[in-house]
């Protein structure tokens, strides 16, 4: 279904859970000040090769992941009624918790100013995980991660085909065996709900700019 950018960014999962276009696809969402408006653009030429705003939009939206789905890997051990989701739970915690360090590594290196909190959009996630309870908890959590991590990879493709950093090609490495993983364990929860899952992914591939209104994920338009 083709979605207009005159339609807004805003999906509904399991318990009224909402989230924007903005919050995956705008870096200025997650700390850069200034959104590359040319991501070829070189904006710094260190050792390890150009760096371009691509580069450094990525390495920003790396640590903008890890800051709310760590807390969230937290909570599916604690929270979560079935050993998978809490299983889903560890490999969140374990996998963030090695891929920061080298986001941050990395950030040092290309001297990439890093944000130290989620975007709204990111902590309304973990808002509404938190208010869930039970199987909803388990349900929310699995299709969210789901739809997130499968938006990432395409970005994490890109990024490794045209960066011209070395730095960032061990960055962007790390990032998709630490996604596939992550997409891995959450699929063996068998609560993912493909349907709002695949929607939610082709529609921010659809849309590159916010608007008014809303969408949620049945197909219903919402002013």
């Amino acid at each position: 279904m083709f979605v207009s950018r005159k339609v807004a960014g805003t999906f509904f999962l399991g318990g009224g859970i909402a989230f924007t276009l903005g919050s995956l696809l705008y870096p200025s969402m997650l700390g850069v000040q200034k959104v590359g408006s040319a991501p070829d653009r070189v904006i710094a030429r260190p050792e390890s090769g150009p760096l371009t705003e691509a580069d450094r939009d990525f390495v920003v939206q790396v640590r903008a992941a890890g800051l709310w789905e760590y807390p969230v890997g937290q909570m599916a051990v604690q929270k979560g009624t079935t050993k998978s989701v809490k299983t889903a739970g560890e490999h969140l915690i374990a996998g963030h918790g090695l891929l920061d360090a080298v986001c941050r590594g990395v950030a040092g290196e290309l001297d990439i100013t890093l944000p130290n909190q989620p975007s709204p959009q990111q902590l309304g996630f973990v808002a509404q995980l938190k208010g869930d309870t039970g199987k909803q908890f388990d349900a929310d959590m699995a299709t969210i991660l789901r739809a997130t991590q499968g938006q990432i990879l395409s970005t994490i493709a890109s990024v490794r085909t045209t960066t011209k950093n070395s730095l960032i090609r061990v960055l962007a490495d790390k990032t998709n065996e630490t996604v596939m993983d992550h997409i891995t364990i959450v699929e063996k929860t068998g609560l993912v709900d493909f349907d709002k899952a695949l929607y939610v992914h082709q529609v921010i591939h659809r849309d590159s700019q916010p608007a008014r209104g809303g969408l949620d994920v049945t197909g219903r338009q919402h002013f």
